[in-house]
């Protein structure tokens, strides 16, 4: 509550809703019995209208079996105002004016009528509210003013026109707060509802990160081991020494792959504490070319990366692992090269190859090339991917740097 009271503002539950408002909403959709708030209610309306008679004797009628009868059914009909609210609101306005007609005190009778008009109005009933209370106010106004000459109590007057005045101000007031809490209830149901769909949308954009994260991973390290294992069947026999060699890339790179899919399924177990491990970034590149190299692929680095933002970092990495990837699945050429170039605002990250593309996905699958496109956008970025005018396929990725700004 704190910030908003500090500043005077309303307190955190108005804007919010109150702490119990989520299991308000679940009965709601499976309305409840409210019994103890009808029971304290009813006693709540005898008790008291037992005192106001004391001090009406002689004015009005005293109260009688009838009487005590029509106060249990105002307060019981209460037991209803969730499910049956129209039928309530008019059921409840009909018995108090059956009570105010035989003369009876006034008193706290009139509080179920604006009990049930709250519940009618708050679940959308508006118009059966405002009726239900026109109704018993212009049935106050026949009674006081024509028809007491012939109910009880005997010799009574007609009633003032200032009291018709604030029973009438009484009615507008009840209904004007019934309003105001229904509006602030659809606004609360929206805000519920906007942070419920906020929060699917954050689970959403982590779900996909992970999916892009494990591709990424997976598809370079598998390939790296798929080609290393050709190697070394090939070689077992005629070039043991050879064949070792790429059985001991493939033990390094599928380590490497364990670890770091061990880092993103941590991210899932425990969110909220920092990583085992620092995220990749271009720092890591020569990595890349050396495990490329041990896949058979050549790649030249051209240019030096700038100081980036981790995120941007991350994403710089994993396009370049990607594409180099691609190059290695997809490939006839054994030659990339990677350029790296910047200005103020943004980085430019170019691989190349020379080709020819060897199967129907040249280039990359549709799962690789999408999850660069993701990450790109994600930083305000860019990814063109397509063949080359002299052959050979393309991947230029253009990342702002206005991220790392604060560096």
């Amino acid at each position: 509550m704190d910030e908003q009271r500090v500043r005077g503002g309303p307190p955190q539950w108005w804007r919010h809703g109150p702490p119990w408002w989520d299991r308000w909403g679940e009965g709601e959709r499976a309305p409840r019995w409210p019994w103890r708030s009808s029971v304290a209610v009813t006693v709540f309306v005898l008790a008291g209208s037992n005192f106001a008679a004391h001090g009406q004797e002689g004015e009005r009628a005293a109260l009688d079996p009838f009487a005590r009868v029509l106060l249990l059914v105002a307060g019981g009909l209460l037991l209803w105002r969730k499910r049956y609210p129209v039928a309530v609101v008019f059921c409840t306005a009909g018995a108090v004016m059956v009570y105010l007609g035989a003369g009876y005190p006034y008193g706290p009778v009139l509080f179920t009528v604006a009990l049930a008009c709250f519940s009618a109005i708050v679940a959308g009933h508006r118009r059966a509210a405002w009726a239900a209370m026109g109704t018993l106010w212009a049935g106050h106004v026949l009674v006081a003013h024509w028809l007491y000459q012939w109910l009880p109590p005997s010799g009574d007057s007609a009633a003032s026109w200032g009291g018709e005045l604030v029973v009438a101000t009484w009615v507008v007031a009840i209904a004007a707060v019934s309003e105001l809490f229904r509006v602030r209830r659809e606004q609360w149901a929206r805000e519920r509802a906007e942070r419920a769909e906020a929060a699917r949308r954050r689970a959403d954009e982590e779900r996909l990160r992970i999916a892009r994260e494990l591709h990424d991973v997976l598809a370079h390290s598998i390939s790296v081991i798929n080609v290393q294992a050709g190697v070394g069947l090939a070689l077992l026999d005629s070039d043991p020494e050879q064949a070792r060699t790429a059985l001991i890339t493939i033990k390094a790179q599928s380590k490497e792959a364990l670890g770091e899919v061990r880092q993103v399924l941590d991210t899932l177990r425990a969110p909220g504490d920092a990583p085992r491990a620092p995220a990749p970034g271009l720092d890591r590149l020569p990595e890349l070319v050396e495990q490329a190299a041990s896949a058979g692929l050549t790649v030249d680095v051209e240019g030096e990366p700038p100081r980036l933002a981790p995120g941007t970092d991350l994403a710089a990495f994993r396009i370049v692992q990607e594409a180099l990837t691609n190059v290695v699945r997809h490939s006839g050429s054994r030659h990339a090269r990677v350029h790296l170039a910047h200005d103020a605002d943004v980085l430019r990250l170019r691989v190349d190859d020379d080709g020819p593309a060897t199967g129907a996905d040249a280039g990359g699958s549709g799962n690789g090339l999408a999850g660069m496109r993701e990450r790109a956008a994600a930083l305000g970025g860019t990814i063109e991917a397509g063949p080359r005018p002299d052959g050979g396929f393309r991947v230029l990725a253009v990342l702002p740097l206005r991220a790392s700004a604060g560096r």
